[in-house]
């Protein structure tokens, strides 16, 4: 009998799979081992970052990649598509430790394999990677977002993705205090690293308290040296006990789990990170409770809408005006969640298979 969690089950078995092209990647003399999925070209060439990053031995790590690139590039699509870009989802994913086995030499044997599919798929940074690394990617591959200025690029996506977030966020203040402000509300952060570093900003700025936490000691004392007023907690276990008003995940994904609903203190969830929800019916739990959960895909679109924008010739303006349609999406999917009585999660859904079934309908 099949796993029912293998990559190959998902792949062809599952509603989760469906994904059009998975490329399995190795170069012996730099040591690359990659995952490349692309998910869905309805509207498109996929898009969607390359997350470099070491699976534990119990996770299986070949096969933890494999999962790993599979729902990211499925939650592409859907952030795509909701974020109104003519771009499908796609995602790779590069195994080991960047800190030990990052080289120019993988990246660039990494962009021979993603400039050998033709453009079906745009990558950018992600988890792991970084501009300077797409810099070095792009020497090999056209398709390369997420690039420096200097190399004509757009720069540091996290700058928008944690603008989308705020947006996101402000929705959610309105939807469920009555006004788009997170003024005097308390917000906690886990993970400030690329992404968590400048919600902190917006918030402070919007005249909310923070509370942070992160897994690198250094990324918190980076924010407590700029802002000694912000509480520190010791993990996120901590946090998410905290008396919150918000709680934004904004690391790795699953941080919705079955241990975690049931102790959160917050009303509102809305953070950066991708695939949140730990398995289907987290986001009923999450209802259940009375929590308003802010879809991840749609609130954290921002970086991609970064780097979709750099491939016409990059616009800052331009990109953070389209970024802060983030606020009236996600008012449009809580409204649509009320409407037909689920859970926001799922009104997402909804909204983004409709439109990625009009891009199949098109062509």
């Amino acid at each position: 009998m099949p796993n029912p969690l293998s990559p190959l089950s998902i792949l062809f078995r599952t509603d989760l799979g469906g994904h059009e092209q998975v490329l399995l990647c190795q170069d012996r003399e730099s040591g690359l081992k990659a995952v490349i999925a692309i998910h869905s070209t309805a509207l498109g060439p996929a898009l969607g970052g390359t997350r470099f990053h070491a699976y534990s031995a119990e996770e299986h790590p070949e096969e933890a990649a494999v999962l790993d690139a599979l729902n990211l590039a499925r939650g592409m699509s859907y952030k795509n598509a909701l974020a109104g870009l003519d771009h499908g989802g796609g995602k790779a994913v590069i195994l080991g430790d960047p800190e030990e086995i990052k080289t120019e030499a993988l990246l660039l044997a990494y962009g021979r394999f993603v400039a050998s599919l033709g453009g079906r798929y745009v990558t950018a940074c992600d988890v792991g990677t970084y501009v300077a690394d797409m810099d070095v990617v792009a020497r090999e591959c056209p398709w390369t977002t997420g690039r420096s200025p200097e190399n004509g690029g757009a720069g540091d996506s996290s700058v928008l993705t944690a603008y989308g977030v705020f947006q996101g966020m402000r929705a959610s203040a309105q939807a469920s205090w009555g006004a788009p402000t997170l003024r005097g509300r308390r917000v906690g952060i886990a993970g400030v690293g690329k992404v968590g570093h400048h919600l902190v900003e917006h918030l402070l700025e919007d005249g909310a308290e923070v509370v942070v936490t992160d897994v690198r000691a250094e990324s918190v004392d980076r924010v407590l040296a700029r802002h000694p007023r912000i509480e520190a907690v010791r993990d996120t276990g901590a946090l998410i006990r905290a008396d919150l008003d918000v709680y934004a995940p904004c690391a790795l994904g699953g941080a919705l789990d079955d241990d975690t609903v049931p102790a959160l203190t917050a009303k509102v969830v809305c953070g950066a990170a991708n695939n949140q929800l730990a398995h289907p019916g987290v986001e009923k739990d999450l209802a259940d409770r009375g929590i308003l959960y802010a879809p991840d895909y749609v609130v954290n679109a921002g970086g991609v809408i970064q780097v979709a924008d750099e491939l016409h010739g990059f616009d800052f303006e331009r990109a953070k005006a389209k970024a802060s349609k983030i606020f009236d999406t996600t008012l449009a999917i809580f409204d649509r969640a009320r409407t037909d009585g689920i859970p926001p999660a799922a009104a997402a859904d909804r909204l983004a298979e409709h439109r990625m079934a009009e891009g199949h309908d098109a062509a």
